[in-house]
C-alpha cells in the first residue's frame, strides 16, 4: 500500500431504489484536486475546510450533469485519516454513487482496498490498532451491548490498561538490564519488588483475559436449537419468544418440513435460533430431507433446547433424540405442563436445566432466557459490569504475554542469572505492544483489516 496514493470507495451500504443518501470518499493528497475538477458549486459558496457545499457533480469532459450532491472537504489533518479528505453526499441507490466513483477513479484515484480508511488513520497516528479493531467490531455489532463494549474500545478503554502494563515491563526491563550494564555502580537489584510488581502484571493480564469469552458471545452471538420428535411444540415455542409467527403451528405432526430461523437478544447477546424439523423416522422425502437438517442444525449449535410434551412424558423417541445431542451444552423444555404436570415426567437426572412453559399461552419465556444465561454463565451480562471485551487476536497475543511473564517469575525462582529474566521480558513487552500496535508486523496489520468492509 502505497501512502501516497489517493484512494477512493463507496462509504455507505446501497441498497437499490432504498437507499436515500449514498456516500464517496476520497482519501489523499489530491483528494482535493479531483473534487474541485468534478464538483461545481453553487452561487458564491467559498470551499473552506469542514464547511458542507451544495452543488452538481459534472462529467470534466462532456459537462454532464451527473447528480445533485452535497460536498464535504476536510483538510490534513483534521480528518478521519489524517489526510485530505473528500466525501460526496449522492442521492442513494447503485447508479449515483458508482457513477461518482468511477469520475473519481478516471482522475487518478485507486480503488480504496478493505480497511484501507482506518489503516490510514492507524499509520498516520490517530489511532492505536485496538481502537482501528474496535471500529470494524461498531460497525459488525449485533447488540447494543455488543456496540457499548466496540465504543468502549475506541475510546481506548482497552488501550490504556494495556500500556500501562507495558510500561511497568519496559521499567522492570530497564531495572534489569541497568544491573547487567552498570552492576559495580549501582545498588543491588531488589527481587522483591521485581516480584511484586510481576505479580500485579500477571494478575491484570488475567483479567483482560477474562473478558474474552463473554466479549466473543456479545460480538458473534449464539446459535440455539430447538430440537425433539413432531407435535411437542417448538414451532410454538419460537413463536413465542420471538413474539411473532415466525413458523406454521397445526395440530398435525411433521408440519415444519425446514429449519426456521428467528434473530432476538437475550441479556444483551445476539442469538440466532433454529426451529428444526421434528426428529423422527419417515418415508415422506421432504420430510426425511428435513430431519437431516434439524440434526446438522443441533451438531452446530452452540445450546440445545431439547423440547418434549409434558402430556407424553420422557418417550423413547425423545430419549433417543437425547444420546445424539447430550455432549452439548442442553436445556430441557418441558412444553404443555397446563396439561399435565411437570414433576412427573422421568428425564435423565444429568440434565441441569429444566424449564417448564405453556408455550401457546407464551409462559416460560423469562425462565428460558434465565437458563440460557445461567447455562453459557453470563448471567446479567451488561455493559456496565463489562467495560470493554478484548478480541480473539487479542486474547491470543495477551496469552503469550500471560506466559512469558510466568516464565520470567519461574526464573527468578530458579535463580538463573539477569540475562535470562530479560529474554521472556522482551517478549511479554513484544506481545503487549503487539495489542496496541506499537510492536506490529505488516503481515498482522493485513491479517486484520483484510476483514474491514471496503471504505472503512
Amino acid at each position: 500500500m502505497l501512502q501516497g496514493e489517493t484512494i477512493a470507495a463507496i462509504a455507505t451500504a446501497i441498497v437499490p431504489q432504498q437507499g436515500s443518501i449514498g456516500i464517496v470518499r476520497l482519501s489523499g493528497n489530491q483528494a482535493i484536486t479531483i473534487a474541485q475538477t468534478l464538483f461545481k458549486a453553487s452561487g458564491k459558496q467559498q470551499w473552506e475546510s469542514h464547511r458542507i457545499l451544495y452543488g452538481y457533480i459534472h462529467h470534466p469532459q462532456t459537462h454532464a450533469i451527473i447528480d445533485e450532491a452535497l460536498l464535504l472537504p476536510m483538510r490534513s489533518p483534521r480528518s478521519y485519516t489524517k489526510e485530505d479528505v473528500v466525501e460526496f453526499h449522492c442521492h442513494g441507490g447503485i447508479i449515483p454513487v458508482q457513477q461518482v466513483l468511477q469520475l473519481c477513479l478516471e482522475q487518478g484515484a485507486r480503488l480504496a482496498q478493505p480497511g484501507e480508511f482506518t489503516l490510514r488513520a492507524f499509520l498516520n497516528g490517530r489511532l492505536d490498532l485496538t481502537q482501528a479493531e474496535s471500529i470494524s467490531e461498531l460497525v459488525g455489532a449485533q447488540s447494543p451491548q455488543a456496540s457499548q463494549i466496540a465504543l468502549a474500545g475506541l475510546q481506548g478503554k482497552l488501550a490504556e490498561p494495556i500500556r500501562q502494563l507495558r510500561s511497568t515491563c519496559l521499567d522492570i526491563l530497564a531495572e534489569v538490564e541497568a544491573r547487567i550494564d552498570f552492576e559495580d555502580d549501582l545498588p543491588p537489584l531488589d527481587q522483591n519488588l521485581i516480584k511484586t510488581q510481576l505479580e500485579t502484571v500477571l494478575q491484570q493480564v488475567t483479567d483482560i483475559l477474562a473478558t474474552a469469552d463473554r466479549g466473543e458471545l456479545l460480538r458473534t452471538g449464539l446459535k440455539v436449537a430447538i430440537v425433539g420428535r413432531p407435535n411437542v411444540g417448538k414451532s410454538s415455542l419460537l413463536n413465542a419468544w420471538s413474539r411473532c409467527d415466525r413458523a406454521i403451528v397445526t395440530d398435525l405432526p411433521g408440519t415444519t418440513r425446514d429449519v426456521v430461523e428467528s434473530q432476538l437478544i437475550v441479556g444483551g447477546i445476539p442469538v440466532q435460533v433454529l426451529d428444526t424439523a421434528g426428529i423422527r423416522e419417515t418415508l415422506d422425502t421432504v420430510e426425511k430431507i428435513g430431519v437431516q437438517r434439524s440434526r446438522q442444525a443441533a451438531q452446530q449449535a452452540d445450546l440445545i433446547l431439547l423440547t418434549i410434551d409434558a402430556l407424553s412424558g420422557w418417550t423413547t423417541e425423545d430419549n433417543e433424540i437425547y444420546q445424539q445431542v447430550k455432549h452439548r451444552p442442553l436445556i430441557l423444555i418441558i412444553n404443555k405442563t397446563d396439561l399435565a404436570t411437570p414433576d412427573k415426567v422421568n428425564y435423565p437426572s444429568e440434565i441441569q436445566h429444566i424449564v417448564p412453559a405453556i408455550a401457546a399461552q407464551n409462559q416460560g419465556i423469562d425462565d428460558l432466557e434465565n437458563a440460557i444465561l445461567e447455562t453459557i454463565n453470563v448471567k446479567n451480562l451488561t455493559a456496565a459490569n463489562l467495560d470493554f471485551a478484548i478480541n480473539q487476536r487479542q486474547a491470543a497475543v495477551l496469552t503469550q504475554a500471560k506466559l512469558s511473564l510466568e516464565q520470567v517469575q519461574d526464573t527468578i525462582q530458579n535463580q538463573l542469572p539477569l540475562d535470562f529474566w530479560t529474554i521472556d521480558l522482551r517478549i511479554a513487552i513484544q506481545s503487549l505492544g503487539e495489542i496496541t500496535g506499537e510492536d506490529v508486523t505488516e503481515s498482522v496489520l493485513e491479517r486484520i483489516f483484510s476483514r474491514f468492509c471496503i471504505g472503512k
